[in-house]
């Protein structure tokens, strides 16, 4: 699931140093997790523990998301609603940003589950010092959690002292690659009635894309012949199947692709033609939506299609037979097929037991039960009977009047039901089950998609270790390309483009450039060697 991601910088370095001063500066191999007390029912390997766990008395959990956005409510809707009763327990959200999340930690007011959206920050890489090993928490208070947590994931995750504290939402492994249980989140899409319009032309080439841009600009004067700026990036060089690495297995840097930079000199010609607006780059999520909800894009190049299926949703709801459908778009100049990415084994949001946790054994089987197949059934579909049946194909049905209610009313679906919202420990195989997984504005686009994913593992925690030099100078670099690239797509002419690749060439020289790709190709041989990839 490739989605908003949680920037982590300055505020968690600054994060990195009061937990250095809580912790005593604890080494890898001084930090042992805290003793944890046998729980008040006999654990059973084979029964999760919430089902053997008869206390009476309600338990409050306090857990902390690092995402101002998180929908703090619980208790009110029917997810949320099924698991306080299961469980006995009642969950305090806390929401905020670095900032906020520092503050926790100086105060010393640490909660009892804390998600992160980033495996590689230097909290994570720390975790050892504020957070309980959940192999240990398994072992003590419940060992039904080995069934459900995935070991690959598992592994990944582990730190330097073979304990692993965090686990992973969306985490797929090379088994879900083979399997084919990851939907495809990106894809090319145009609207139908322009698309019928300009006569269904191929965009598979350069000229081909023009032209094709060009007959939108004249026929559709009022709109956007492509848009969002979001596609000029890694979105484009996976769309095209730029190489992940070099022949050789080394770093490469798709952003000096010769087939990439074909392709951005054709999104150039596309904007000084007009096919490309200036808003595109300077609008937010919201002004995007807007946008995709009113249709003012003919077309786009998307990533992220499921959180953009509310406002895709709404345009074909109120605009039939003018939906957006996945076709095929720009392709390899040198054959490559496309390397279309998902959520990797690092997966999306991480989420940890900390040493302060009151009551580390119902945050245990509250992880265990979420992980399972009822509380991954219930968060993505609710219970059986209730609100899904089962049809004669085995597949999931959500109930008639639930799919009225997501299709007209989104905002109260959300409200009464959160089906799909709550992931913290959400996997793609689930939707498998259901025709009703995925909105109808997005199943063609999936269904699109099919075969064209390839895990980039390889590629995964290679960035150079923060607080490091390296990693100062690559983040100053990803910077310098984000500019620039933006600048190569709004180039005035020929010349201009070429100036700043030559301007971004010479900042990667004096980048410190070679000594970053040596490192990054270090890590990923220690990923193979992590994956047991060849």
């Amino acid at each position: 699931m490739k989605t908003i991601k949680s920037m982590f910088g300055k505020g968690l370095v600054l994060l990195l140093a009061v937990l250095m001063v809580l912790t005593g500066c604890s080494s890898d191999s001084e930090t042992e997790s805290a003793g944890l007390k046998k729980p008040d029912y006999k654990v059973d390997k084979e029964t999760p523990a919430w089902k053997l766990d008869k206390r009476k008395e309600t338990t409050t959990l306090t857990w902390y998301v690092n995402a101002d956005w998180w929908n703090a409510d619980f208790g009110n809707d029917f997810v949320t609603k099924q698991i306080k009763k299961d469980l006995n327990i009642d969950v305090k959200f806390i929401t905020g940003d670095d900032t906020k999340l520092n503050a926790l930690f100086s105060g010393g007011d640490i909660p009892d589950i804390i998600s992160l959206f980033d495996a590689n920050a230097p909290i994570a890489k720390k975790a050892n010092t504020w957070a309980l090993p959940l192999n240990e928490l398994a072992d003590t208070y419940d060992p039904y959690f080995h069934k459900v947590a995935v070991k690959d994931t598992l592994k990944w995750h582990e730190l330097k002292d073979g304990k692993t504290y965090g686990y992973a939402n969306f985490s797929n492994t090379q088994a879900d690659y083979d399997k084919g249980v990851i939907p495809a989140t990106t894809a090319f899409v145009i609207r139908k009635d322009v698309y019928e319009a300009i006569g269904k032309p191929e965009m598979k080439t350069p000229e081909q894309f023009q032209s094709a841009m060009t007959k939108i600009k004249e026929q559709y004067p009022k709109l956007i012949p492509f848009g969002p700026s979001e596609a000029f990036g890694e979105v484009l060089q996976d769309y095209i199947g730029v190489p992940l690495e070099t022949k050789d297995g080394k770093f490469y840097n798709r952003n000096l692709d010769k087939d990439y930079l074909t392709w951005l000199e054709t999104f150039n010609g596309v904007y000084q033609k007009g096919g490309i607006s200036d808003d595109s780059f300077a609008d937010d999520n919201t002004a995007m939506e807007e946008k995709i909800k009113s249709g003012k894009y003919a077309s786009m190049l998307i990533s992220g299609i499921p959180q953009k299926g509310g406002a895709l949703q709404s345009f074909k709801t109120n605009n039939p037979g003018s939906e957006y459908i996945a076709v095929d778009g720009p392709e390899s100049t040198v054959g490559n097929a496309p390397t279309l990415n998902q959520s990797g084994i690092t997966g999306w949001m991480m989420n940890y037991i900390t040493k302060k946790s009151k009551d580390p054994a119902k945050a245990t089987q509250l992880f265990t039960y979420l992980l399972s197949e009822k509380g991954q059934t219930l968060v993505t579909y609710g219970i059986e009977g209730e609100t899904y049946t089962v049809n004669a194909d085995g597949k999931y049905e959500y109930k008639p009047e639930i799919k009225e209610m997501r299709t007209k009313n989104p905002d109260q679906y959300k409200k009464e039901y959160r089906f799909g919202e709550f992931f913290f420990f959400g996997h793609d195989k689930y939707n498998l089950l259901s025709e009703d997984s995925t909105i109808e504005a997005t199943k063609q686009m999936a269904q699109w998609g099919k075969g064209k994913l390839v895990p980039h593992f390889v590629l995964e925690g290679t960035n150079p270790d923060q607080g490091t030099p390296e990693a100062r100078s690559f983040s100053a670099i990803d910077t310098e390309w984000q500019k620039t690239v933006v600048s190569m797509v709004r180039a005035k002419s020929d010349k201009q483009f070429d100036k700043e690749l030559k301007s971004y060439e010479k900042f990667l020289d004096e980048n410190n450039w070679n000594k970053i790709t040596e490192l990054k190709t270090k890590k990923m041989e220690q990923n193979r060697e992590k994956l047991g990839m060849k």
